[in-house]
């Protein structure tokens, strides 16, 4: 599968390119992107029957991001490095040991969560396209239905959207379009970064503005009949409106995975995750507000079944300014979707390239483009499966993703903390998270809560996965003796 690792000496340079400017950037694109225009009706649909009490499931969201920011942060700042996770949990839990399986796993697990994040992107392109250009969506996409087929029920609710021909042919071209921009030299990603970034700005700052002229405080706090019945149901619902909002605010940590390009990372990764946090949650609370205040939530509850909940930010300003200032306002999420998805094939695209370079994944991938000094092969990898994805719908790629990611990357990250701090005491910390260890606490209790809320299903095809990939790494391991079948300090010339 893949020869020896490559001496550092030889390795190829990235260049180091990013500031805290295109640091912030490239992580609010990430965050904001599509996610809070396309997700609020599933989160209004979360709990208790729907209603604006599902915001709660922000709050939720905010405490593990800000928590797990600080996990980041610390390690980011300590181990910059392209691959982001990689680097921390191979140096963390021993780089021939435990440290090389779970980032085998992280890896492996990458390779289809990763691009489903994009997918979502992809999704919600399309659906406020539906809007401009309608026939972008149909009940139960063909490729859908053959999901079905494989493990019913995998793909939910039978009416829920599904691409047509026309927006299948559109998510490729968005899709070939993103790597095209990305396949260049990451001085002029930086700018083009930087620039999508200001749109997505503009737009949020526009239904900030329109929904706090026209805000209705009955409309937006019209809570139904039990809305905060306390029971078990209600804690499922609750996993379930926190996992929407964990989604919307996934990207905080995105300029991590391209550490090896950051100037001073030392200072510009912890301010830039930071920084991204609390902008979006203020962008977050606001937005949302706006349009619950303006939009009556049962007119998109529930999710799927109103036939303008794919594009409600549309419906909104369609409400206090008609059709035509809708229709720009539309073009403007779209611009958002866009450079939501570029930001995430760029941070996307730098993990695979990591692993062949100390011989844990397929050499071909690790390939650096001779005078563009960027991993083309990966961002062409992982742009192609991304494309694959989109053409599930948004609750499965939603609840997919997350589930596949959370054992490996992020409650192992929280172990990676604690056992760096515990191992390597006098090594230097540009940052260490403020009240250590409650924030890493906090952040494993949350991420446990998101996992053991989802759907049965998804819990077992992330349990699948990881178990899939420990017996292709033990295989793998055996094939090339490697540890555990030889002691760690032993390797073979494969």
């Amino acid at each position: 599968m893949n020869g020896p690792p490559t001496p550092p000496s030889e390795r190829p340079q990235l260049l180091r390119r990013f500031g805290l400017l295109q640091a912030t950037a490239l992580n609010m694109s990430n965050m904001i992107g599509i996610g809070p225009f396309i997700t609020i009706p599933l989160l209004m649909s979360a709990l208790n029957g729907g209603g604006p009490q599902a915001m709660l499931g922000w709050v939720v969201a905010l405490v593990i991001a800000i928590t797990d920011g600080m996990v980041w942060s610390e390690l980011g700042a300590a181990l910059p490095g392209s691959g982001g996770s990689y680097v921390y949990l191979r140096e963390a839990f021993g780089r021939e040991t435990f440290g090389r399986l779970l980032a085998f796993l992280f890896i492996w697990q990458f390779i289809l969560s990763g691009p489903l994040e994009i997918a979502s992107g992809f999704i919600g392109f399309v659906r406020y396209l539906d809007y401009l250009w309608p026939g972008m969506v149909i009940k139960q996409a063909p490729v859908q239905r053959l999901a079905d087929s494989i493990w019913p029920g995998i793909t939910g609710d039978p009416e829920l959207e599904g691409l047509s021909g026309k927006g299948a042919w559109v998510v490729i071209g968005l899709g070939l379009l993103c790597v095209a921009l990305l396949y260049r030299k990451i001085t002029s990603i930086g700018r083009i970064t930087v620039a999508l970034w200001i749109g997505t700005i503009l737009t949020t700052a526009a239904v900030i503005g329109t929904g706090g002229t026209h805000f209705d405080s009955k409309v937006a706090f019209d809570f139904p009949k039990g809305a905060f019945d306390f029971s078990l149901g209600f804690y499922f619902g609750l996993g379930a409106a926190s996992r929407v909002g964990v989604y919307d605010y996934l990207g905080y940590y995105d300029i991590c995975y391209i550490g090896d390009e950051v100037k001073e990372p030392g200072k510009v990764i912890p301010r830039s995750i930071l920084l991204s946090i609390l902008g979006v949650a203020l962008i977050y609370f606001t937005m949302n507000l706006s349009i619950i205040g303006v939009v009556p939530w049962r007119e998109f509850v529930p999710a799927g079944v109103h036939p303008k909940s794919g594009f409600v930010v549309s419906l909104f300003m369609e409400k206090i300014y008609g059709t035509k200032v809708a229709a720009v306002f539309t073009a403007m999420v779209l611009w958002t979707a866009f450079a939501s998805c570029f930001a995430l094939l760029l941070g996307s695209s730098r993990i695979p390239y990591a692993a062949p370079q100390d011989g844990c994944f397929f050499k071909i991938v690790g390939r650096v483009h001779s005078t563009k000094t960027f991993p083309h092969i990966s961002l062409i990898v992982i742009g192609a499966v991304s494309i694959v994805c989109s053409f599930l719908p948004l609750p499965t790629v939603s609840d997919a993703l997350l589930t596949t990611r959370i054992l490996v990357q992020f409650v192992g990250q929280v172990f990676a903390v604690m056992l760096l701090r515990e191992r390597s005491s006098q090594a230097p910390r540009p940052y260490r998270m403020w009240f250590y260890p409650l924030p890493a606490l906090a952040a494993l209790a949350g991420w446990l809560f998101i996992f053991s809320t989802s759907d049965l299903k998804f819990i077992l095809y992330g349990l699948g996965t990881l178990a899939l990939g420990v017996l292709f790494f033990l295989g793998w391991s055996w094939r090339t003796e490697r540890w555990p079948f030889v002691s760690a300090g032993t390797k073979s010339n494969d």
